[in-house]
């Protein structure tokens, strides 16, 4: 067995079994997702987590193995791989560990559960009973977050024109884009994903509800971590023609006793602003609703740390419930 970060009791002793605790293995650990999902899981009490040497992984025969040996695996990987990981978990049969696919390939593939908690009341149900979890992407989270509820409620129809504005911290775009900044070769802030087909967008209609096509404009800084995502509403144009206090009333019904998502009263005190980075090392989202009904316009917002709701901490999260802990 390779060699793993504590002693992992196999799950084939059933004497040891008895007192393990669940075994979990990231696949990708090194990478941005995994070293973030390592670090709180290095927190976590109740589990136990596996690792292979830095010069094994990418040993398929190790992976595989550990893969074998675990009761989760987180996969970190880009898409393809990640694909080709989750096949080979499908032919470990029931006896295989459950999975949670951290990358893009499967937020909208048959038989995965949308690893989003707080979506509906019976999401939570579905992923802890889940054996197959996709981890929502991070500018999704926020604006699903912001518009679902809304769409549940009839207060926006699932056919009006949507757009999305979110900005993140770089350390969202990769690999590329980290080396780019830390070196010193990134601009301050640009938009990207202007040819509007960003690979956010599918789960981001599909969880919304959303019959049209959002458009969504994403942005980066100059800042390694921390998002704000942002849905900008003219109220008079929606059927119901709903005051901000309507739009408030069904997040909070909605969001009533979740943990970590939150509605927050919009202060405009202080000019209207709001710090994209003060929930960074935090696994909290905040929702609020900026308006001026003299105007009747509105602006959606959710705030969050990429890295912990928008990847890592939803993760967690999601592990949490499929391990029972």
């Amino acid at each position: 067995m390779p060699a793993a970060t504590r002693s992992v009791a196999s799950k084939a002793n059933p004497s040891a079994s008895e007192a393990r605790k669940p075994v979990v293995y990231i696949d990708g650990e090194a990478g941005t997702t995994g070293l973030e999902i390592r670090r709180r899981l290095d927190k976590l009490a109740g589990i136990e987590v596996a690792s292979l040497a830095p010069g094994r992984r990418k040993d398929d025969a190790a992976r595989l193995a550990m893969m074998r040996e675990a009761d989760l695996v987180v996969l970190c990987l880009p898409d393809r791989a990640a694909i080709e990981a989750a096949a080979w978990l499908a032919s470990l049969g029931e006896e295989g560990p459950k999975v949670i696919d951290a990358s893009t390939a499967h937020r909208l593939a048959d038989g995965w559960v949308y690893g989003f908690p707080e979506l509906t009341p019976d999401q939570t149900g579905w992923i802890r009973a889940a054996r197959r979890v996709a981890n929502p992407g991070c500018y999704p989270t926020g604006a699903i977050a912001l518009i679902r509820p809304l769409v549940d409620a009839g207060l926006i129809p699932a056919d009006y024109p949507i757009t999305v504005n979110a900005v993140s911290g770089y350390s969202g775009g990769g690999r590329s884009m980290i080396e780019a900044y830390a070196a010193g070769r990134a601009p301050p802030f640009e938009l990207y994903g202007l040819g509007l087909e960003h690979k956010h967008l599918p789960e981001l209609q599909a969880y919304s509800k959303l019959t049209v096509r959002p458009i969504f404009v994403p942005s980066v800084g100059n800042f390694r971590q921390g998002m704000l995502v942002s849905v900008p509403l003219h109220l008079d144009a929606l059927p119901t023609k709903p005051a901000a206090r309507d739009l408030e009333a069904a997040l909070a019904e909605h969001y009533a006793g979740a943990r970590l998502v939150k509605l927050v009263p919009a202060d405009t005190a202080d000019g209207g602003r709001l710090d994209g980075l003060a929930l960074n090392e935090s696994d909290l989202m905040e929702l609020r609703v900026f308006a001026n009904e003299a105007y009747r316009q509105a602006v959606l917002v959710a705030r969050l740390d990429n890295l912990g709701k928008g990847a890592s901490g939803a993760a967690v999260q999601n592990m949490e419930l499929m391990l029972g802990l």
